[in-house]
């Protein structure tokens, strides 16, 4: 089989030869994968005040993170302070064709592996920053028809996207959106189902059309949304914390319904130990437990977990043994 053909075989529960891997650096990785190119009309601000650095996104956003720790930050000031803005908001030109000529490019050189495109964002991750976390969240009971004008408008700007990443020759798309605190849902299923599931559904459906595999990152705990997210089309869940669930249960889920998972060692409860023989025989059980139906990765910022990279190797060769790999 072709790294191609293992992460769809994975994927699709097709009795694979082994696990996916899309391990980074010189290690074995199954995936190419690219994003949008740059936009003409979006130069991006960055500055630094005492400790704080701050800077801008494509929304018009402002961020802000403490300097020399995690790689993300958070939303310092939306851009959307008041609905009256909505009328005049102008959506990021991801959907400029320009921004896809690297992307045809990557996609159209010669290669067995398979060909990921990284959505620039998904209907809440990118909603709830024009607002900030907490007053959206008030703004889904209180200002219902103003999120749902929202909705539709970055819905359909993400629905674009899709479209043009298939005609590019992508064989997935994978988003970002977390949906989870470390104990529970951030909203219930009644409301997901109400307010997200609609656009889930024309998001997966898009790329289905293309025939492409839709691949969802979420942190925190999701199991209560779980079904629903399947049922709306997600294929595959890169979950960087699989030991928050049951996992012997989540795997039962999965098989339910034929959806993957893709995911590190976990990254909270079992990397961060330095725990040789821990670490190794959780990669062990993760691939055993999921067997048929995952792909192994690694996590992008060990610095922020504060993982060593002699540690993060240690899961490497262990899931590489326990897919029937002898390692190097």
């Amino acid at each position: 089989m072709t790294p191609h053909d293992i992460i769809y075989a994975n994927v699709k529960h097709q009795n694979p030869e082994r696990p996916g891997l899309t391990f980074s650096g010189n290690r074995i990785n199954d995936n190419t994968g690219i994003g949008l190119g740059g936009s003409e009309k979006y130069k991006p601000k960055r500055w630094v005040e005492g400790n704080m650095e701050y800077y801008d996104d494509e929304w018009g956003n402002i961020w802000y993170r403490i300097q020399g720790l995690s790689k993300g930050g958070e939303i310092y000031e939306p851009i959307l302070k008041d609905w009256s803005q909505l009328d005049t908001f102008e959506l990021p030109d991801y959907d400029n064709p320009k921004r896809f000529e690297k992307v045809r490019e990557h996609f159209s050189k010669p290669t067995d592996k398979f060909k990921m495109f990284s959505m620039p964002g998904w209907i809440f991750a990118s909603s709830r920053y024009l607002r900030k976390m907490e007053i959206y969240f008030m703004d889904l009971i209180e200002y219902r028809e103003e999120i749902d004008k929202l909705h539709d408008m970055v819905t359909d700007l993400f629905v674009n996207v899709i479209h043009m990443a298939g005609e590019c020759g992508a064989d997935g798309v994978f988003y970002c959106e977390d949906l989870g605190t470390q104990h529970r849902a951030l909203m219930s299923p009644k409301m997901w189902r109400d307010v997200f599931k609609p656009h889930y559904t024309r998001l997966t459906s898009a790329a289905h059309e293309h025939d492409m595999l839709v691949f969802m990152h979420s942190c925190g705990y999701n199991w209560e949304l779980i079904d629903d997210l399947a049922e709306s089309g997600i294929d595959c869940f890169q979950f960087d914390q699989p030991a928050a669930y049951d996992m012997p249960a989540l795997a039962e889920k999965f098989k339910k319904y034929k959806v993957a998972l893709w995911s590190p060692v976990d990254i909270q409860k079992v990397m961060p130990t330095g725990d040789k023989a821990f670490i190794e025989s959780e990669a062990k059980r993760m691939v055993d437990l999921f067997r048929g139906f995952f792909i192994g990765k690694n996590y992008g910022d060990l610095h922020g977990i504060g993982v060593k990279p002699e540690w993060d190797m240690w899961a490497y060769n262990a899931v590489l043994r326990a897919s029937g790999i002898e390692p190097e």
